[in-house]
């Protein structure tokens, strides 16, 4: 069965629901997030709840997120990463999140709750939902699990093969993980920094383009366009069901980043507080993080639903065990403004062949 085939299921399940329900604002609430997450099958207590799903607007990533909110765009939900969030928060862009009004926020795996960016302050101002890997993932009828490795990215005979993804923060990780600076990370030395730009310029040669949806990842693997990309776990269950032959490398010896994301609630957020926080029991209820698991190959942040899901996608997705992988995989974090402007100046720099 595709990916496809159990949304358009999903879809249907939900609306079945959605007509018997008795109240029909629920589109009322309007959550700023990635393209995709509108899928019903993350928050079908809401609809229960509501009669129908929130409003949904996209961003590609989160500078552009954080550039367009700070202009005055207005919402009631965001799904940033942990290593923003005190970005977000220290623009004034957040208010801090009421944990006693959260359902399951006992039940969420310690090693999520506990990911620098979610409290700070004294305040908790982020409600962990999904988590999963960002790696390197590669079609599987052209390598082998033992001969793939980070290094291959820069190597002539893959020349407009490779895709990465468009984001510095993302491609930052990449860099650290070849160059071997992953204790350092985030406070890097100039020596070590310097390394890192190197290693992406050196990558920039093979590159045929730079990735800001990743359904531009999806298809490219899926034709041959490319055959390596830096990419997240979705591109891989994609590819999987599509029957086309694709892997992500998991060794965490040769690197693989874990990463958090969650729902911030809005400083601006004009619809009541209940209906926010109906929306937040949703998706971090365990029939949620089921869904996610099985439909998206992500993690979820509510211990509960992997016992739910499909034990075996659970091991094959590499999450039988989350606190021994969290200690193998080297994860985002906040990085200090500064060297983060300037990160961001140079993989531009990079991108325009410089």
């Amino acid at each position: 069965m595709t990916r496809t085939f159990t949304r358009l299921a999903t879809h249907a399940a939900i609306a079945g629901l959605a007509a018997g329900a008795a109240m029909a604002d629920g589109s009322d609430l309007t959550v700023f997030d990635w393209s995709g997450y509108e899928d019903p099958g993350f928050y079908g207590n809401y609809v229960e709840t509501y009669g129908e799903g929130p409003s949904y607007s996209y961003f590609g990533d989160e500078d552009e997120a954080f550039a367009k909110l700070q202009s005055g765009f207005s919402a009631d939900l965001s799904h940033p990463c942990s290593y923003v969030t005190q970005k977000w928060a220290d623009a004034g862009l957040l208010q801090p999140i009421d944990t006693s009004r959260l359902d399951y926020w006992d039940d969420l795996l310690p090693g999520i709750s506990s990911v620098d960016g979610i409290d700070f302050g004294g305040e908790t101002w982020m409600v962990p939902f999904d988590w999963g890997n960002t790696g390197l993932i590669y079609r599987s009828d052209e390598f082998s699990s033992e001969e793939v490795s980070l290094q291959m990215l820069t190597d002539p005979a893959y020349k407009n093969k490779i895709s990465l993804p468009g984001g510095a923060l993302e491609a930052v990780t990449l860099g650290v993980l070849a160059t071997g600076a992953q204790d350092s990370y985030p406070d890097l030395s100039e020596e070590e920094f310097q390394a890192v730009l190197d290693f992406l310029r050196d990558v920039h040669e093979n590159v045929r383009f730079y990735w800001s949806d990743a359904t531009q990842l999806d298809q490219a693997l899926a034709s041959g366009e490319v055959l390596m990309g830096w990419g997240w776990n979705q591109t891989e269950v994609n590819l999987i069901s599509n029957g086309v032959p694709a892997e992500m490398m998991r060794d965490v010896e040769k690197g693989v980043v874990s990463w958090v994301c969650g729902y911030v609630h809005m400083q601006d957020s004009d619809v009541p507080d209940e209906q926010v926080y109906d929306m937040l029991n949703a998706l971090t209820a365990p029939e949620s993080g089921k869904y996610i698991i099985e439909s998206w190959g992500y993690a979820h942040s509510n211990a509960r639903a992997f016992d739910m899901a499909d034990p075996e996608l659970v091991e094959a997705y590499g999450y039988s065990d989350p606190d021994t992988f969290f200690a193998g995989s080297l994860f985002g974090v906040p990085l200090d403004p500064a060297l983060e402007r300037r990160l961001r100046e140079e993989y531009e720099r990079i991108k325009s062949g410089f």
